[in-house]
């Protein structure tokens, strides 16, 4: 059997899961037609490997998936350029952060009340440990669902 060109891909991975994860809540037909596919075969194809995600798919294709829309496009970014120019469009524009980890970000700043502290390279900085300098604050914080 031929080896389908994204089946290793970890986007077409997760879409198996999510769609076997919804099975008692909707049927891949249903998936497939929010997602606005009007073949409910692409949603077959995406999972399998056979045919890759459209990045102009993605919203749609998380809301279909009940899914973070963030981790879904690091994911069909990685899969669509490779995971070396995916790397390097997330140098330059930051990376996604998910609904998930945009809470743990808030929980940090409720718990720090809003200190702003500084982690060094062994974690967080610790003021009893002087010779642990913090890490430089570059000023650019997150936005849009991405940080830098």
């Amino acid at each position: 059997m031929t080896k389908k060109p994204y089946q290793d891909t970890e986007l077409a991975k997760y879409v198996e899961r999510r769609v076997l994860e919804l099975k008692s809540k909707k049927t891949q037909v249903e998936i497939a037609s929010e997602a606005g596919y009007p073949n409910a075969n692409m949603v077959s194809m995406v999972k399998s490997g056979a045919s890759k995600l459209a990045l102009d798919r993605v919203p749609s294709m998380a809301r279909a998936l009940e899914c973070d829309p963030a981790y879904l496009m690091r994911l069909a970014l990685e899969q669509a350029v490779g995971r070396t120019a995916a790397a390097a469009v997330i140098e330059i524009f930051g990376e996604p952060v998910t609904e998930n980890e945009l809470g743990w970000i808030k929980a940090i700043r409720t718990a720090s009340d809003n200190s702003d502290p500084h982690q060094g390279r062994d974690g967080p900085h610790d003021a009893r440990q002087p010779d642990r300098l913090p890490a430089r604050d570059t000023g650019q914080g997150v936005g849009a669902g991405w940080a830098r």
